[in-house]
């Protein structure tokens, strides 16, 4: 759900039948294998195509990635509403260079760097969180450590959530703000699916909110990237 969703990474409609979905995935894998074709090999559209099949071919999986590219449309619709009105705005009142200038310098100390942190101390942990469950996922103090892992994030998110809606966005930064927006609504859908881990011990949970952080994480890096101009 970042520019090229697992639909589109298969090219499917995502109405597609679970066997469409099989037949792209063996059509793709087959193109891009470098044992099938060394001059179009492409490590990292290989990469996409197994995440894309992991979710899109278990059907469970799948109906929560619908659930979440149709929540996602919404915010993109809804966010791109409020970027016009508040663009608009902004042609209203007209601003110096050193309004801007102050203005852009403000939110990126008191918005973008606070957000940015708690957002790394999110995804940083993940790893190791996931490393030690995996000893025993069955163990209870494993699972209670992972559950207590779960409530911190959901605190700091809270307040990277917070923080990120306390003041405009200077229209400067939007791309910005809109990578950082949904940074943090991925991080939110990955900690719902980890949640469901230890009701039912299905593994699904785990591989698809590890999905949402690695998508979350490219959006933090994307967002790093387009304020680098400002440092």
């Amino acid at each position: 759900m970042t520019d090229t969703n697992h639909y589109e990474t298969l090219q499917i409609h995502q109405n597609a039948s679970q066997t469409e979905i099989k037949q792209a995935y063996r059509r793709l894998v087959k193109l891009f294998h470098p044992d099938s074709n060394r001059e179009g090999t492409n490590p990292d559209k290989i990469i996409l195509i197994n995440a894309a099949y992991e979710v899109l071919g278990d059907e469970k999986s799948r109906q929560s990635y619908d659930r979440r590219l149709n929540r996602y449309s919404q915010n993109f619709a809804n966010s791109r509403q409020q970027r016009t009105a508040t663009a608009q705005q902004y042609q209203v009142k007209r601003q110096t260079g050193r309004d801007i200038d102050e203005q852009v310098e403000e939110w990126l100390n008191f918005i973008y760097n606070p957000v940015n942190g708690l957002i790394n101390e999110i995804i940083n942990s993940l790893e190791e969180q996931i490393d030690d469950l995996s000893a025993d996922p069955f163990d209870d103090e494993l699972l209670d450590v992972f559950q207590e892992y779960l409530d911190t994030c959901r605190e700091k998110l809270k307040q990277a959530q917070i923080s990120f809606r306390s003041r405009p966005n200077p229209p400067s930064l939007a791309r910005t703000a809109a990578h950082i927006y949904y940074c943090l609504d991925r991080i939110s859908d990955g900690l719902d699916e980890f949640k469901y881990f230890p009701l039912n011990y299905d593994e699904g949970y785990l591989h698809t909110g590890q999905e949402m952080f690695r998508i979350a994480e490219q959006l933090l890096y994307e967002a790093q990237d387009s304020v680098e101009i400002y440092k």
